[in-house]
């Protein structure tokens, strides 16, 4: 195997000039085989070629494109690679924290960091509990389950509608809107642009109401916190409170109920480490850390190189569109030894990459830690033996990925 560390140092030479490695794994039928592919790949090179540009595959240049500010987030995500550059869809995802760069991008994140700090996503911990608590009781006595439907997709709905302050009469509107909305994070916008911005706008003139009815009356939740943010005399303007809370509702719906039942995919695979969890919930948050960087619900995200930048001994021209695969970082062997093993105990793992890096690290990181933390003790504790109960089916693994179904039998521990 050819380390890439010892390649020779080619400035001169463009990522497009060089005999760089070809990576295409958007087909795969299963993570597995992404990983074997990206694994591939990143043995010959650091940097590939994929279908949409240069893919950073080692974990140090994976960090440094996520922290170094030559690299900003492409306007629109991927919408400009699927073609689309106008229209409502693009003005309401341009608009949007997750493509702001720059001084607005500041200002919006700091605003909205003092109302959603890990003290506030703290506050949630005994809620996670009672909701996962409720959902394992459902199928316990059936000793079976699809982990998918019945479990993780259910469970963060109620979370986030009472981080921002809502109720259960909301549960069902909020899932919905979820679904579709997340369609924007897929590679097949064109055809679901109307669904994705219908949602939107639904969604939109929800939380508007809810922000008329909160100027009568704060209450102690994220949205009030947002509206009394306030930094040298600087608020959230209502257009941009509505933009974050759905951003927000967005986030913390899809990605939780997708990386919980991966996570639970994994444990099945290695029941050794799901009857460690059970007997010492202690290591919880190892095991959060550890099941998102071996089976991570996204696999990469996108930057735009502002100028020539010289990456790995290569030059990225600037204006480029640079995949920065987070998934291939989690797995290098050069940071974690035995990269491919699933181990709860791993000592002294540099952080994952899974939650991205520098300015636009997940902001809901604090609350998605919680949440899965609460959840995977739980099910430990009261699903033993887990076991697959037929084959899971995983999404594509472009955008928000995750298994489609997981059908499991278990031993009630009621």
């Amino acid at each position: 195997m050819t380390v890439a560390a010892d390649r020779p140092h080619l400035s001169t030479r463009t990522v497009f000039d060089a005999d760089l490695p070809t990576i295409a794994y958007e087909h795969a039928q299963s993570p597995d085989e992404a990983h074997r592919l990206i694994g591939a790949a990143r043995d010959e090179a650091d940097i590939a070629l994929g279908p949409h540009g240069p893919e950073v595959l080692g974990y140090e240049l994976v960090r440094t494109v996520l922290r170094d500010d030559r690299f900003m987030i492409p306007a629109g995500g991927s919408l400009a690679a699927q073609g689309i550059t106008s229209g409502e869809l693009w003005d309401i995802v341009v608009a949007g924290l997750l493509s702001l760069d720059g001084e607005e991008h500041h200002r919006q994140r700091r605003l909205v960091a003092k109302a959603f700090t890990p003290r506030a996503a703290g506050r949630l911990r005994s809620t996670c509990a009672d909701i996962i608590a409720e959902l394992v009781y459902g199928v316990s006595a059936a000793g079976r389950c699809d982990v998918v439907s019945d479990i993780a997709r259910p469970y963060p709905i109620p979370i986030i509608c009472a981080l921002l302050g809502t109720g259960r009469q909301d549960w069902n509107l909020f899932s919905a809107w979820a679904d579709d909305v997340f369609k924007v994070f897929d590679w097949n916008v064109v055809n679901d642009a109307p669904v994705i911005v219908q949602a939107w706008r639904a969604l939109e003139s929800h939380l508007d109401d809810m922000v008329a009815s909160r100027y009568e009356n704060l209450t102690d939740d994220l949205l009030s916190d947002m509206m009394r943010a306030e930094i040298d005399g600087d608020r959230l303007s209502r257009e941009e409170l509505l933009s974050l809370a759905a951003t927000l509702l967005m986030a913390g719906t899809d990605t939780t109920r997708n990386q919980l039942a991966a996570a639970v995919e994994v444990f099945c695979d290695h029941p050794d480490q799901w009857a460690m969890l059970a007997e010492q919930p202690e290591l919880a948050p190892k095991a959060v850390e550890e099941a998102m960087r071996y089976s991570p619900i996204i696999f990469n995200t996108l930057r735009i190189a502002r100028e020539d930048v010289e990456l790995g001994g290569y030059l990225v021209p600037a204006g480029t569109l640079v995949i920065a695969n987070t998934a291939a970082a989690n797995r290098d062997e050069r940071i974690y030894p035995d990269p491919d093993r699933f181990d709860i105990t791993r000592e002294d793992a540099p952080a994952m990459l899974t939650f991205g890096g520098g300015i636009h690290y997940c902001l809901g990181a604090h609350l998605a830690r919680i949440e899965l933390t609460e959840a995977l003790v739980t099910m430990a504790r009261r699903m033993p033996a887990i076991h697959r109960d037929g084959p899971s089916v995983w999404k594509p693994i472009v955008g928000v990925s995750g298994p489609a179904s997981l059908p499991v039998t278990f031993d009630s521990g009621y």
